[in-house]
């Protein structure tokens, strides 16, 4: 009798192709979703990690420009950011540049290819809106338009100014930064909104008290006060006097009483490594500061900051992207 040959497998039924698709992900139970550092490694984790980011807030990290504002969107997406704040120039340096019709179109497009959603720009460290020296205010005024017509060729949503040191008098440089201001705005209209920034308060320089800003703000005409609201670091306002750690809720009453929660478009969430009221300026790494992984944990669940876009600036370390990433994967770990 002939032996009978052995059935041969179809072994295109037991191999997926590369062309397969894979399954869709579907939640099993009512339990929060984790967040993506905690998903394990799969072929649709990328499509996951979008649908999740997009269910929350904007979240993000100042990213480098290093090679041109072009190369910023990629380096946002490899941190899964959905909010990115950047320098339109170099921030130490009086030299302005142009932003080219080519160079903005690229960076549109190519932000466009992303989950960022919220973008900002930080003006020069040197501009000082405040200053009682006629020529320096003049020239801080000059680069001060120039970063606002950037932004808007750029299509930034925002634009981050410090409001100045006074040297002088305190009032008079309010009002000073307020005139600035004003003129600026109705120098380069558009979309970008400018946001003042909560300092930390050393020297003379102003900004770091919930009511001179509140004060900084009634002195704007009243044609471009709605172009301009806030934007609070957390390391700046601890570093002030105000103790997030342990009087959250009072902080945050006390900024709404005086400076308006409506005002509140942007926060910069950092650690500080300077103790409360210190006023030093000094960011650290999230939950490894004065402030504590406490409060950090209350703003990312806060329903009054839902809609805030939420930017890092925490120190870099050895590797950017690694640590960007990480802050904030730990930033969206604490959301319940």
């Amino acid at each position: 009798m002939r032996a009978r040959a052995p059935r041969k497998k179809n072994i295109a039924k037991h191999v997926a192709t590369k062309s397969a698709v894979p399954p869709r992900y579907t939640k099993r139970n009512p339990e929060p979703s984790p967040s993506p550092d905690q998903w394990p490694a799969s072929d649709h984790h990328v499509e996951r990690e979008a649908s999740w980011l997009a269910a929350h807030a904007p979240l993000g990290a100042h990213t480098s420009i290093a090679g041109g504002t072009h190369e910023a969107p990629a380096r946002g997406r490899a941190i899964s950011a959905t909010a990115m704040q950047i320098f339109t120039k170099m921030a130490s340096r009086w030299a302005e540049r142009v932003c080219e019709d080519e160079e903005c179109s690229a960076f549109i497009s190519l932000l466009g290819e992303t989950a960022i959603r919220e973008t900002c720009a930080h003006d020069s460290y040197l501009i000082n809106l405040a200053s009682p020296d006629g020529v320096l205010r003049e020239r801080s005024i000059a680069s001060f338009t120039d970063e606002l017509r950037r932004c808007n060729a750029l299509g930034m949503n925002y634009l981050v100014s410090h409001p100045g040191n006074y040297m002088d008098n305190r009032e008079d440089g309010l009002a000073r930064n307020a005139d600035a201001i004003a003129f600026a705005l109705e120098q380069v209209p558009g979309k970008t909104i400018l946001l003042m920034e909560m300092t930390a308060g050393s020297g003379t320089v102003l900004g770091s008290q919930f009511e001179e800003m509140a004060d900084l703000l009634a002195r704007l005409p009243a044609r471009t006060r709605e172009r301009v609201g806030v934007c609070v670091d957390t390391a700046h306002i601890f570093a002030a006097g105000y103790d997030l750690a342990n009087d959250y809720e009072g902080v945050w009453s006390r900024f709404a009483d005086i400076v308006g929660m409506h005002r509140l478009r942007m926060m910069h969430l950092n650690d500080s490594k300077a103790p409360l009221g210190s006023r030093r300026d000094r960011h650290e790494l999230i939950g490894e500061g004065m402030i504590g992984e406490g409060a950090f944990r209350k703003i990312m669940n806060d329903p009054r900051f839902a809609s805030v876009a939420k930017v890092i600036e925490t120190p870099k370390l050895d590797n950017a992207e690694v640590t960007d990433r990480r802050m904030l994967n730990r930033l969206r770990s604490y959301i319940e």
